[in-house]
Order: structure tokens, then C-alpha cells, then sequence
């Protein structure tokens, strides 16, 4: 059963353990909330870091919060190549065997990733209610169809199935304005 769900475009942005954050903001240092994301408990801050790659420094990335258990910073390819890594590879939020590592740069401190840089997949957050009522689970893999002028098939589309999660399409900004996507407009999700 096809159906319609939301976007969220998603740029580059930075998630740290509760141990950088005390390197790179000070010790004790606490997360300030400046917006609330789509999905429940998940919120931009106010805090950012500057990506020390092996040719160039992006500044004043963002950070997301809450704090993980394990540094994550996603980008897109465009900023893999301004950085000077060409093989960012596209990985599932939290796979990080086998990514390159970046320096992380903050106003108390700085932190050398040994590896944790991915370009996330195509991914769509859904409720186990939502789940249930789509016939699918956890991993499932779709496709997602936009319309309009730009159409687009997008294939390779993760489905993650939680309790906590709200049904929304995560894609990075760079293939969302290819396909001319924008925050909050609906695509089709196709369940085959």
C-alpha cells in the first residue's frame, strides 16, 4: 500500500558524545536547544564546530542534539570533496565501521575523529503503529516518488521503525533540491 509522507531536508550537521562535548565546550558543558526537530526528543542547537579536513575547514557546523553514545558527523558528497574527503561513504545513522575520521574544532577544546563521517541514507522515520499499517518493518528498503517538475524516483530509501519516531522522510539537502524539494512538502512512498 503506497502512501504520503512529509520531508525533511537534512544538511550538514554534527552529533557528539557527551565526552567531546565536554572537550570541545568545556567540562559539564550542556546542550542549548535552539529548535525542536521533527522527530520527538531531537533538537538543533546552538553550539557549532568547525570540520578540519585534510584540505579545507568548514566553519560553524551545527550541532544536534541530544548527546549519542558515539561522535557522528554527516555531509553531503559537495562538502566531502570541499573537506578533501573524496570517499564519504553512505551509511545508516550510527554504522560507522569503516568511515573516515575529521578533526572537530570548538571554542574550549578540539577532538580528532578516528572515524565517524558518513553521508546518511535516504531514510524514513515511522512509528510501529505506522509500520503496522504499511505492512512494513524495521530495515525495509522503498521507494519514494516525487512530483512535479522535477520528478524523481528516489530508490535505496531505509525504512526505521521505533516507538519514538514520527513518520517523515530524512534526505540530504543536496538531492532534495535536485528533485526541488522543500521542507515540509509530501512525496509518495511506493511499497512494493
Amino acid at each position: 500500500m503506497n502512501f504520503q509522507c512529509t520531508v525533511g531536508l537534512s544538511n550538514k550537521h554534527v552529533h557528539l558524545s557527551k565526552e567531546h562535548i565536554d572537550i570541545l565546550f568545556g567540562e559539564g558543558h550542556e546542550l542549548t536547544p535552539i529548535k525542536d526537530l521533527s522527530q520527538p526528543g531531537q533538537f538543533a542547537c546552538d553550539e557549532k564546530v568547525d570540520l578540519v579536513g585534510p584540505k579545507r575547514t568548514i566553519k560553524g557546523v551545527r550541532i544536534l542534539g541530544p548527546a549519542r553514545k558515539e561522535s557522528q558527523v554527516e555531509i553531503s558528497f559537495s562538502d566531502g570533496f570541499t573537506l578533501g574527503l573524496a570517499d564519504v561513504p553512505v551509511r545508516d545513522s550510527g554504522k560507522l565501521d569503516g568511515t573516515p575520521g575529521i578533526k572537530l574544532v570548538g571554542p574550549c577544546g578540539e577532538v580528532e575523529l578516528e572515524k565517524g563521517v558518513i553521508a546518511a541514507a535516504r531514510h524514513i522515520h515511522m512509528h510501529t503503529s505506522d509500520a503496522e499499517k504499511y505492512g512494513l518493518k524495521d530495515k525495509d528498503i522503498v521507494k519514494v516518488k516525487v512530483g512535479g517538475q522535477r520528478g524523481v524516483i528516489f530508490e535505496n530509501v531505509l525504512i526505521r521503525v521505533h516507538d519514538t519516531y514520527a513518520l517523515d522522510m530524512h534526505l540530504d539537502v543536496e538531492e532534495g533540491n535536485a528533485a526541488g524539494l522543500a521542507n515540509g512538502d509530501t512525496v509518495e512512498v511506493i511499497v512494493e
